[in-house]
């Protein structure tokens, strides 16, 4: 094959991801507001610090990263229990409020020429505020993606949109700084967090997973604990999280490269920062092949060899067109490693503590930044800007050294299926279930898909199996009952609790996607559990009851 080819193919790989995303409104809707938060992130992020690098150079600026940092990572954790106590869609748009408004007054102390201190302070507060974003779209996603196609097509469009926002943020903030001040770039990000509110409001989402009962401290340690005892999730965490160790360092080295080696002055470091989002752009249209591979070891270990070999040029030959080249190299190896990390460990963590074990990798992503924060300054003072380079490069491949055989382990094992669980616990009756029966039963599902017109099952019929509708629209027939059932909705549960004929007719309105559960393993996880039972029950005597009532919108067989 041609690389013309070769080039098609990955474009299309792109174009099918995006499409498959956007068919689903509510994930359409997560990646905008995803967007928009990025934005605001990244740019807010350089525009502190290059006032920081004017305040007092390097070591200020890695001083300020740090105390940007550090509150964020210790608060990470407890805002990842956040999405299981809480609705993780409400606690989404809570979050990205919060990020407006302490990005808005950052804006309004830079205008007014507050103390460094107070910048600085509310900087903090922003970035204390962002920790709330991705472990909650991470537990919130899988409820919205249909089918686990759709849910790996979510992380590389995620992916795409963070690199996209590597980009263009850095860019749009070169320029700012270009023609304004750290203050006009600041207050346009909080315009970007803003956005993400609006686009974020409204969306559905899983009903919350923790009880409520223990105090915030103890669900956080509750996600250290799990992670000691699942020594595979525990090292997708740590080898995720020690990327930000070298990214820290990077978004101190993007200054000093610009206005201490390269001489591109202030604005210099937003483009660097550009070509390194540019380069994780165009490393999306490899990562776009990750949505129909079962194996993910791979592209990692080849993602850490680009990444090493990229940083290695720079520290040994620094130009500014070399550095542009091979920043954006390096930023397609940073795409595919990261997207390939993330889904691997939600094939991998327990579903019930998916947010937890996300706020994990926050709180160790912040802990990595301010490492790196720390570590550039460090690298610069032994060696020098070229050192510092090196350094950075040499990060990721002795990770790679360090947990190469058991990621490979891990890479054949995981098979959790996440989309499944999610549509499960949608279900109050499924809902009470432990993880463990959760995702046996989850094995068991059977995807079916009907054609528009399809009779699904037949009043009259022996039951056999329960449904659980994924995506499209059936509509329900019986006496008295005539109503239409969409995604999260099952029905079938009458004639398998009852043991009688199906008791009403279900006939697809548009190409839909089922999942099917036989007999045997329905009644066990149902009747298994006291909760479960009481609320199927409850389920069955409600519908046998609309059967002799007036038609009722949440009718089902």
């Amino acid at each position: 094959m041609t690389e013309a080819a070769q080039a098609s193919g990955h474009a299309a790989q792109v174009g099918a991801a995006v499409a498959t995303v956007f068919r689903n409104r509510e994930l359409r809707r997560v990646e905008l507001a995803f967007a928009g938060f990025n934005c605001a992130e990244w740019g807010v992020w350089i525009a502190i610090l290059v006032y920081a690098y004017g305040q007092g150079g390097a070591t200020t600026a890695g001083l300020v990263a740090l105390a940007q940092l550090l509150p964020a990572g210790l608060f990470a954790p407890f805002a990842a229990t956040l999405a299981d106590r809480r609705s993780a869609a409400r606690i989404l748009v809570l979050g990205y409020a919060a990020q407006a408004v302490a990005m808005a007054a950052t804006a309004a102390a830079l205008f007014a020429s507050a103390p460094p201190l107070v910048i600085y302070a509310l900087a903090a507060v922003a970035a204390t505020a962002i920790t709330v974003t991705r472990p909650t779209q991470a537990a919130l996603t899988p409820a919205l993606a249909r089918t686990p196609r759709e849910l790996t097509a979510t992380n590389v469009v995620s992916g795409l949109v963070e690199s996209t926002s590597v980009l263009a943020a850095p860019a749009l903030v070169g320029v700012l700084l270009a023609v304004g001040s750290p203050a006009v770039a600041v207050a346009a990000m909080a315009a970007f967090a803003l956005a993400a509110v609006v686009l974020a409001a409204g969306l559905p989402g899983r009903a919350p997973i923790g009880s409520g009962e223990d105090s915030p401290l103890a669900d956080a340690l509750a996600a250290f604990r799990l992670l000691a005892r699942d020594p595979e999730s525990r090292v997708l965490v740590a080898l995720l999280g020690l990327q930000y160790v070298a990214i820290g360092a990077l978004d101190v080295l993007f200054v000093v490269l610009a206005i201490g080696v390269l001489d591109l002055g202030g604005s210099g470091a937003g483009y660097l920062n550009a070509a390194f989002g540019a380069g994780g752009v165009a490393g999306i249209a490899v990562t776009a092949a990750l949505i129909d591979g079962k194996r993910l070891a791979g592209p990692l270990i080849a993602a850490v060899g680009l990444w090493s070999a990229a940083f290695a040029v720079i520290g040994l030959r620094p130009s500014a067109v070399g550095a542009f080249l091979l920043l954006g190299a390096a930023g397609a190896a940073r795409s595919l490693f990261d997207v390939a990390g993330r889904t691997l460990l939600q094939r991998t963590a327990q579903t019930e503590a998916l947010a937890r074990v996300f706020g994990v990798l926050e709180a160790l992503s912040m802990a990595g930044l301010a490492a790196g924060s720390l570590l550039a300054p460090a690298l610069i003072g032994l060696g020098g800007a070229r050192a510092a380079f090196l350094g950075v490069g040499a990060v990721l491949p002795a990770a790679a050294v360090v947990f190469g055989r058991r990621l490979a382990r891990i890479d054949r094992r995981a098979t959790i299926p996440v989309v499944e669980i999610a549509l499960l616990r949608s279900l109050p009756m499924f809902g009470a279930l432990g993880s463990v029966e959760l995702e046996g039963l989850a094995r068991s599902l059977e995807p079916v898909s009907v054609v528009g017109g399809t009779t699904i099952i037949r009043a009259g019929e022996i039951g056999d199996r329960f449904y659980m509708v994924g995506d499209g629209e059936v509509e329900v027939s019986a006496p008295g009952v005539d109503a239409k059932l969409g995604r999260g909705q099952g029905f079938g549960e009458i004639a398998l609790l009852k043991d009688v004929a199906r008791t009403a007719t279900v006939v697809a309105c548009t190409d839909a996607l089922l999942y099917a559960l036989a007999k045997a393993p329905f009644l066990a996880a149902v009747t298994g559990s006291a909760e479960s039972a009481r609320l199927a029950e409850r389920m069955v005597d409600e519908r046998l009851a609309e059967h002799a009532s007036p038609p009722s919108a949440r009718s089902a067989s």
